[in-house]
C-alpha cells in the first residue's frame, strides 16, 4: 500500500503571515493537529503544529503579532504519493513525528499522520512501532 492510498487530501494551507490566533481557529475548525504553510502557487514552506502552538507560543506567552513564520518547522520531512507505507512508517519512528506532508513536484498534495495508518488493520503494528518510537523521552526532538 502506498501515501496516496491514506493520505488525507482536503487540507487547509496557511501562509507565512497567518496569525497564531488564525492557525488556532483552523486547527479547531478543522479538527486537525497541524497545518502546512505554502507560498500562493502551494509549495511546501514549513508546518506548524498543536505543539508548536502550546511549545513556542503558550509557554513562552508571546501570541501577540506571532505568525506561522515566528513558530513553524522550516523543511519538513516530507513524503511523495508513491512512497510505500512502511517507509513512511520508519520515518514517522526515525524522526518522532506524527504527520508528514505528502509532496508531488514540491506542492503539497496531503498528509499522512500516523492516525491514517492506524486506522488499516494490517498497518496496527507498524503503527505502534512508530508511536512507541515517538514517545520516547529526551525533550523537544523534533518541531513536527
Amino acid at each position: 500500500m502506498k501515501v496516496k492510498d491514506l493520505m488525507s487530501t482536503n487540507i487547509t494551507c496557511v501562509s507565512e503571515n497567518t496569525p497564531i490566533s488564525q492557525i488556532a481557529s483552523h486547527m479547531r475548525k478543522d479538527n486537525v493537529g497541524s497545518l502546512p504553510v505554502c507560498d500562493d502557487a502551494g509549495h511546501l514552506k514549513g508546518i506548524v503544529t498543536d505543539r508548536d502552538l502550546v511549545l513556542r507560543v503558550l509557554a513562552e506567552k508571546q501570541i501577540d503579532g506571532m505568525t506561522s513564520r515566528d513558530i513553524m518547522t522550516n523543511d519538513p520531512v516530507t513524503v511523495s504519493p508513491d512512497m510505500s507505507i512502511h517507509d513512511a512508517a520508519l520515518l514517522f519512528s526515525s524522526h518522532q513525528i506524527r504527520r508528514l506532508p505528502v509532496v508531488e513536484a514540491s506542492k503539497i498534495v496531503g498528509i499522512l499522520s500516523l492516525g491514517d495508518i492506524a486506522s488499516k488493520p494490517v498497518f496496527i503494528d507498524e503503527a505502534g512501532d512508530a508511536l512507541s518510537a515517538i514517545s520516547i523521552t529526551g525533550g523537544l526532538q523534533s518541531k513536527n
